[in-house]
């Protein structure tokens, strides 16, 4: 039984989670080349190598109510628009996956993606959901896990897609369904979590995004680099909670290579939260000290249903758990939608990550004067 109260501060786990693993789906085939990298420069031309913003949100699609989506889509717009010919206009949108619900149906990419984003200005690139990867059951076409994204955004030439109703936006030609973004500033990694509630991440997977972590971090001080994937592995909502199979995955990894990226974003938990996990790290001068790795969980970009943060009275929650030693929800917005809006400056040796989250007042139609607010903010320093 669920009671009103004082939000938790702190990830959470939900008690009794039924197990989904039958869901899991193999992996399609590479649409390009090992090590999956796609250049941002051979998609669009980068107007100043020393910095770039750009907007990220998942978890979008509707098969009930498109309006929130649609409000989303215009404040961004609005918003490259309004700061075009600065340098921070938004360069692309990077999708955290979920882009149509339930199935990734090929015949709901024409509403729930290729009409609502017709006028973004920008190339969208994407991870993806577990929504996007699963198979309806009932449908009359027979098709295979993903085989619809991989045409949108994984093609080998970009062209007019069949099934997007002779929609100007062309497809995407990354290279795989876990790939990497190169850009001037920044390494954008991208993993593909799978179909179940929780996410599975494969063998050969991990032995890429090790590879990945390692080959990104000769490049430190002078890129960032960003691991997206669409599971969160802390959260303290009350739909999905947090992934321990994310967690400990990521964990293994970094404790592995003795490297971590510089920020964690993921969609899954339909709201925004902001969290920061403390590690231990020895400094120069012998003593210990704890270095910050921001987790972003950024998945209210319009599907109508948010997720509410869970509350201390609520007994189907538990935070008890030695994995979320360390880690404090610092932020969170769980009744509004909205988006991010990274941006990232080269600054003597390193780089400066600023993230801005907005929101939008949350009514269907928006008046006049009505704008999307800064809700959140924060800044870190890779040096």
């Amino acid at each position: 039984m669920s009671f009103f109260g004082p939000k938790y501060t702190t990830p959470v786990l939900k008690k009794n989670q039924a197990d989904d693993a039958y869901k899991f789906q193999p992996l399609p085939a590479p649409s390009g080349p090992y090590p999956f990298h796609l250049n941002l420069e051979t998609i669009q031309s980068v107007p100043d190598q020393n910095k770039l913003a750009f907007h990220m949100l998942g978890d979008t699609g509707s098969i009930r109510n498109p309006d929130y989506q649609k409000l989303v889509v215009s404040e961004m717009i609005r918003q490259y628009e309004k700061t075009e010919g600065t340098g921070f206009e938004p360069q692309f949108l990077y999708h955290l996956g979920d882009i149509v619900y339930n199935y990734g149906e090929a015949s709901q990419y024409k509403r729930q993606f290729f009409e609502p984003y017709q006028k973004y200005p920008g190339p969208i690139f994407a991870i993806p959901g577990n929504h996007d990867s699963d198979i309806n059951p009932d449908s009359r076409v027979s098709y295979k896990s993903l085989d619809a994204f991989r045409a949108v955004f994984c093609d080998t030439t970009s062209k007019t897609v069949s099934f997007s109703g002779n929609a100007e936006r062309k497809s995407m030609t990354q290279p795989n369904v876990y790939w990497t973004l190169v850009t001037p500033v920044a390494n954008i990694i991208g993993l593909y979590c799978n179909v179940t509630k929780f996410g599975v991440i494969t063998p050969e997977q991990r032995q890429w995004l090790m590879e990945e972590l390692r080959n990104a971090d000769k490049e430190r001080p002078g890129k960032a680099v960003l691991l997206c994937m669409h599971h969160a592995p802390y959260s303290a909502d009350v739909n999905h909670g947090s992934s321990l199979p994310m967690i400990r995955f990521l964990e293994g990894v970094f404790e592995q290579i003795s490297i971590r990226p510089d920020m964690v974003f993921s969609g899954h938990v339909h709201n925004y939260q902001r969290f920061a996990k403390r590690y231990r790290s020895e400094s120069p001068d012998g003593t210990h000290a704890r270095k910050i790795l921001p987790f972003v969980v950024a998945g209210g970009g319009g599907y109508d249903e948010l997720h509410p943060v869970a509350s201390t009275y609520d007994s189907s929650f538990t935070a008890n758990n030695a994995l979320f030693n360390h880690v404090e929800l610092q932020n969170y917005c769980d009744t509004k939608h909205g988006f991010l809006k990274v941006l990232i400056e080269k600054t003597g040796n390193g780089v400066t990550i600023k993230v801005e989250f907005y929101t939008l007042p949350h009514e269907k139609r928006i008046d006049p004067g009505m704008k999307a607010v800064l809700a959140d903010e924060f800044t870190l320093e890779v040096q």
